[in-house]
């Protein structure tokens, strides 16, 4: 089975190429989503240890925590020794169990994959980017977000460019859905499966 990292940078269009891989049929794993998971169940006693006052009735508060971790490395961190164990085991079950189901490739959705090392782990990394200017647009029109948070959000990240650069494949989604749609077939074609 063919493991896919798919990863990019804040407001690139992620989570809508990882619908058109599972449009195509292949399993996608959504880191993201298994750490808000985390956060509203199991791990929130964890985290109000590890940062007192950031959760709200057994649930982490992410406003809370994401002001806990503004512009502290370090506390970012202890979050990661925290939760990252937990997120990986959760993608090891999801790979076993997609290759038992026979999946020729299954897809991991992880935003800081190479951020955080995790580039070696993959047989095909996809790069999703489209240029700053529509990246800027979209993510300043999410609910809550100012400018300083992008900012800060971004400085996190690896820069666009350099994603590309070490990517094996890019989706551009600046140029809509059908463009992004033919990208990931593209893709998909070129694979041994």
């Amino acid at each position: 089975m063919i493991v896919i990292g798919l990863t990019g940078s804040i407001g690139m269009g992620k989570t809508t190429t990882a619908d058109l891989f599972r449009e195509a049929g292949l399993p996608v794993f959504d880191a993201d989503a298994t750490v808000h998971a985390l956060y509203n169940g199991p791990f929130a006693a964890k985290i109000e240890r590890a940062f007192p006052g950031t959760t709200i009735e057994g649930r982490v508060d992410r406003a809370k925590l994401a002001a806990r971790l503004s512009g502290d490395a370090e506390a970012f961190q202890r979050l990661e020794a925290v939760v990252h164990p937990a997120v990986q085991q959760a993608e090891a079950d999801f790979l076993e169990h997609a290759k038992a189901g026979g999946a020729p490739a299954a897809v991991l959705d992880i935003p800081l994959l190479f951020e955080t090392g995790r580039h070696r782990d993959f047989d095909k990394i996809v790069v999703v980017s489209a240029p700053a200017d529509v990246q800027r647009t979209r993510v300043l029109a999410r609910p809550g977000m100012t400018i300083e948070k992008f900012e800060a959000l971004l400085a996190r990240q690896m820069p666009d460019a350099e994603k590309r650069a070490r990517a094996d494949f890019v989706v551009p989604t600046g140029d809509g859905l059908a463009a992004a749609k033919a990208s990931v077939a593209s893709f998909l074609h070129q694979l041994p499966i």
